[in-house]
């Protein structure tokens, strides 16, 4: 992932910023719910990017995916969207509480631009609906110049989206977090539709990390920057959910990428073993060479 990439990742100030007053008063309001549920994943399977990850011999590298992780950002599905016999080949190959988070084509966030795009989204919808418990939620990543001179085609794409398929958005033009009006009439109406804000981590786009919920749950796109400050982020990330559980957090849903994808599973492991340890929670930690036969990711 080359997105928020920068030259030298030491230059820059990883603090995380304060949680946004408004999402204090989000999960203050939250219904209370007898259960923690989790989500840690990478953004995609494919051995090529993951070197290191699979013992050798592996056939079919979803199956084992999804032996040593709970989730998968499915950004496979932003290039093509998949049909219903696809959805099922997946779902068959993951365990009961294995889930997907498939991300909406570029065909309807890219290239059409939420325009003249519902037919092409119920056909999406209706195919990811056939991994039924296996579905987390999906995602809407905008296009860089989606400007909130646009807001009014994204009111309206939200409104018409199908009902039942839990939704996040993720805007990236830096006009959506310059100014706090309208922050908040974009976050106001994500709240209005109960769907979730998306939170990016990365290294040259520090505004995306703005630390605002707009559902009670988290949805968070970490990039590593393949530096040692990629561990301490993590430390600081597990202190922030731990105090977004104690405020009514219902859900968390994180994944890891990296400017050079192959450290993601190695990065996502130690993350997971602060996670059980901080939260109290037993999530799966992927194995590595040293405990496993497949060795350290560095």
């Amino acid at each position: 992932m080359k997105f928020g990439q920068v030259e030298d990742p030491g230059k820059i100030n990883f603090k995380l910023p304060e949680t946004h007053s408004e999402t204090l008063r989000m999960l203050n309001t939250s219904a209370p719910k007898e259960t923690f549920d989790v989500s840690v994943g990478c953004a995609k399977w494919n051995k090529q990017d993951l070197k290191g990850f699979y013992p050798r011999g592996t056939k079919d590298e979803l199956s084992y995916y999804a032996t040593q992780f709970n989730a998968i950002e499915l950004n496979a599905t932003f290039y093509n969207a998949p049909d219903q016999q696809q959805v099922l080949t997946w779902k068959n190959k993951v365990p009961a509480d294995f889930k997907f988070f498939p991300k909406l084509p570029a065909q309807i966030s890219h290239y059409r631009r939420l325009l003249n795009v519902d037919e092409a989204t119920l056909a999406f919808c209706d195919a990811v609906s056939f991994f039924e418990e296996k579905l987390g939620m999906v995602f809407l990543q905008l296009h860089d110049n989606f400007k909130p001179t646009n807001f009014d085609r994204l009111s309206a794409y939200l409104a018409s989206f199908p009902k039942g398929i839990p939704l996040a958005v993720e805007v990236r033009n830096e006009v959506w977090f310059e100014e706090k009006a309208i922050f908040d009439q974009y976050t106001a109406l994500l709240e209005e539709h109960g769907v979730a804000n998306v939170i990016v981590d990365t290294a040259g786009r520090r505004d995306m990390l703005h630390m605002r919920l707009t559902s009670p749950e988290a949805f968070v796109r970490y990039v590593g920057a393949n530096h040692t400050s990629d561990y301490q982020r993590l430390d600081d990330w597990v202190n922030r959910i731990k105090q977004w559980r104690d405020e009514g957090l219902q859900s968390l849903y994180f994944f890891v990428h990296q400017n050079i994808e192959k450290e993601s599973p190695l990065l996502s492991a130690y993350f997971i073993e602060k996670l059980n340890k901080v939260l109290g929670l037993n999530l799966n930690i992927p194995k590595g060479l040293a405990d496993g036969g497949q060795g350290k990711l560095l």
